[in-house]
């Protein structure tokens, strides 16, 4: 860059700059959020026209159909959270992601449990996504994590997510946390805790920092339910036996406190 563009750089009005970053790529885009404050302050408006234009572009039209992504009310955050949703590749093969990309189906094939992986895993930091499971959840519907290790296809009805060392995960129907073929106790912890409903709003919240995995249920917090993770890669996963159960994820970034 020449010393004249690196001194105007900063002086770009939005509305070039708007025209400018258009034609860019989301890698172009994130470099150029690191020229100077002034495309960094426009960049970090995440509802301006660019990410407007972004979303649009690559998130398909049907999530916009209903409220599935009113959980994140800005374009980026909904273009965040669409490159974070199930990856169609890391699925069993009764398992299909539905055009709004955000929903999986799962086919109603007898004895046999099956899940999905989101797309990104993590390894640093806090990440928080919700979980809405629509449809009944038969004898095994567990929510959780897992590494690329963990089995994503088994047959019978069993709790895959937590049957092995790869994956930690919250079985909705029991109640029961699962961790390496193991119940780990009743979550959460509470007399007759009630079980969930189908429509019920679940968010898993990673701590990667301090090793933790716990969930809230319709914005109430529910506690830590597994400690001393691992240093691994995780990933956002489920597991259902259910024919024709769908279940959506949206990323929603890291979680609020409080």
């Amino acid at each position: 860059m020449d010393e004249d563009l690196i001194e105007y750089a900063p002086n770009i009005p939005d509305n070039v700059l708007e025209l400018i970053f258009s034609y860019l790529k989301l890698q172009d885009l994130r470099n150029c959020a690191l020229v100077c404050k002034n495309w960094n302050r426009f960049l970090c408006d995440e509802n301006n026209e660019v990410w407007r234009a972004q979303c649009l572009q690559k998130v398909p039209t049907e999530a916009f159909k209903n409220d599935l992504l009113s959980v994140v009310p800005s374009y980026k955050a909904k273009l965040r959270a669409f490159f974070h949703a199930w990856n169609p590749f890391d699925c069993s093969r009764h398992v299909y992601i539905k055009p709004n990309g955000f929903t999986l189906h799962r086919n109603p094939v007898a004895q046999s449990t099956d899940g999905s992986r989101g797309k990104i895993g993590f390894k640093h930091g806090r990440h928080a996504w919700e979980v809405r499971w629509e449809g009944p959840l038969g004898t095994v519907a567990v929510v959780g994590i897992a590494t690329k290790d963990a089995a994503i296809q088994c047959h019978g009805y069993y709790a895959l997510l937590g049957a092995d060392d790869q994956s930690w995960g919250w079985n909705l129907v029991d109640n029961l946390l699962l961790h390496n073929g193991d119940a780990h106790g009743i979550y959460p912890l509470l007399n007759n805790a009630p079980k969930y409903k189908v429509g019920e709003r679940i968010r898993v919240i990673l701590d990667c920092d301090d090793n933790t995995l716990s969930f809230e249920k319709n914005y109430e917090f529910l506690g830590v339910a597994f400690t001393d993770l691992p240093d691994k890669m995780y990933y956002p996963t489920v597991a259902a036996v259910y024919g024709n159960t769908e279940i959506s994820m949206v990323y929603l970034g890291p979680p609020l406190d409080g």
